[in-house]
């Protein structure tokens, strides 16, 4: 039998519950769930590459879900990783109708790609809508209780970031 591979894909600057909520969920549709932390410059992230992995990968450590989990930074085009690492689909989280309209231009242009990728929306449970790595970080910054919306290990490294 041939293993369902999805990738879930982010840059996850911080991890939020958002995602853990997300990658919950995936691992109940696949057999593996390969998380590719986007090496993405261009959006100034504060944390490394490796502080985000090791983030990515402490989250993933504490669930018990009975699926692989594969945690693994990645550069270029999303869907050259996703031939990499064998995935028959993309997983891809909804917070609100403008992530909506952004997901919908690349899903339109990865089907283009190839076509034998399938992506897969998951809605945001309601409690983690709002909640998004960029308030997260402004919070930490003000001054502001991030705890409902990141691991207390993340909770910690943002207040080391802002101290």
């Amino acid at each position: 039998m041939t293993k369902r591979i999805a990738l879930y894909p982010g840059t996850f600057d911080p991890i939020t519950n958002g995602h853990v909520d997300i990658i919950g969920r995936a691992v109940k549709l696949v057999d593996k769930l390969v998380i590719g932390v986007a090496i993405n410059e261009d959006k100034g992230p504060l944390f490394s590459l490796a502080e985000r992995v090791a983030m990515v990968e402490a989250v993933a450590d504490s669930l018990e879900t009975g699926t692989e989990i594969i945690v693994r930074p990645f550069d270029g085009l999303l869907m050259h990783f996703a031939e990499e690492v064998g995935a028959s689909s993309i997983i891809r989280g909804l917070r609100a109708v403008s992530d909506f309209e952004y997901e919908f231009q690349m899903v339109g242009m990865n089907q283009r790609l190839n076509s034998e990728i399938e992506t897969v929306f998951l809605m945001a449970d309601p409690r983690h809508q709002a909640v998004a790595s960029r308030l997260v970080k402004e919070i930490a910054r003000l001054g502001g209780d991030v705890s409902p919306f990141v691991s207390p290990s993340v909770k910690s490294m943002l207040l080391e970031k802002f101290a």
